[in-house]
């Protein structure tokens, strides 16, 4: 491993867990609170109907501020705050966990640090997905609902318990779960390739780094740490939004229907299609590249500040 990453890697088995929970809600709340916009305008862009005046990004920011100001750009916050404690309390424990054996596993077959952090942290990613889903897909269903309310002929609600409510009234436990599979087939994947990717380039960066100056036997600077770290973030959100974002349209439109407006994935694609040709698949992707890209650097960073805050005391 190269010299400056081997100084910088902090272990899940070094963390105060208590610490790391508790403070980490508040920090990745404070991320939420900034990037949240981006989601609102992304998944209005991807529901809005063929004869929508908003058909970019910034008329539905325009026009969200112009009818209901600020509180426009945050519909459905309080229920993505509501589920995204306990979602990244399972998400983290089982991605540091499994990074962890993952390593181990990968130790006697003699791969490159490149490709061994690719597979491991990938691995890693996409099972935190899997396990976060259960708790995170009601919460999207539920907030997604909120975002779009009023929009392109949807419903209104007067929150998101009413939200719960109907869907429970006239689906059932299952209509909380509508697009699980595909939420599935959508985020694991795409947290597979932003934790490979991550892992992989900043050991790319860092060997590179290495093999450009010398170093001692002290840590690299934190300024250098942060870049590094960024870099590797952008790359890794750049590079998930690219390869996931039609099955993330889909999923999302699927999500938000009316419950008399059933739809299969095949129809959702060929609607999409037939709408605006191939890149109907990519609706939104603008909103979707910025916000994976920015939301992915800024986590990173907050994530690993959060680890080496949360460092045990030797």
């Amino acid at each position: 491993m190269a010299q400056s990453f081997g100084q910088t890697e902090i272990n899940w088995d070094k963390l105060d867990k208590t610490k790391f929970y508790v403070v980490g809600a508040g920090l990745f709340t404070g991320v939420t609170v900034a990037l949240y916009p981006v989601s609102v305008v992304k998944t209005r862009l991807q529901v809005a109907t063929k004869g929508a005046a908003e058909r970019n990004a910034y008329s539905v920011a325009k026009g969200l501020l112009k009818t209901d100001g600020i509180p426009g750009l945050y519909r459905g916050f309080g229920t993505v705050i509501f589920g995204a404690i306990p979602t990244r309390i399972i998400f983290l424990s089982v991605l540091e966990t499994t990074k962890v054996s993952a390593f181990k596993m990968l130790q006697p077959f003699g791969l490159s640090e490149t490709t061994q952090a690719a597979l491991a942290n990938g691995v890693a990613g996409m099972t935190s997905s899997l396990f976060a889903q259960s708790v995170f897909v009601p919460i999207d269903v539920v907030s997604q609902k909120l975002m779009v309310q009023g929009y392109s002929g949807h419903a209104q609600y007067s929150g998101g318990i009413d939200v719960a409510r109907k869907i429970l009234r006239s689906d059932g436990i299952r209509g909380l779960y509508r697009g699980f599979g595909l939420s599935v087939v959508t985020y694991s994947p795409s947290s597979a390739v932003w934790w490979a990717s991550y892992g992989s380039s900043q050991r790319f960066i860092w060997r590179h780094l290495d093999q450009g100056g010398k170093y001692d036997e002290a840590s690299p600077s934190v300024q250098k740490i942060m870049l590094v770290q960024a870099a590797g973030g952008i790359i890794a959100g750049a590079t998930a939004s690219c390869i996931t974002t039609p099955l993330d349209t889909i999923k999302t439109r699927l999500q938000v229907m009316g419950n008399d407006n059933r739809s299969s994935i095949k129809q959702v694609a060929k609607d999409l299609i037939k709408e605006d040709g191939w890149k109907g698949l990519y609706r939104g992707f603008g909103p979707r590249f910025f916000s994976m890209s920015a939301w992915g650097t800024s986590m990173i960073l907050t994530y690993e500040y959060l680890k080496r805050l949360c460092t045990k005391d030797e």
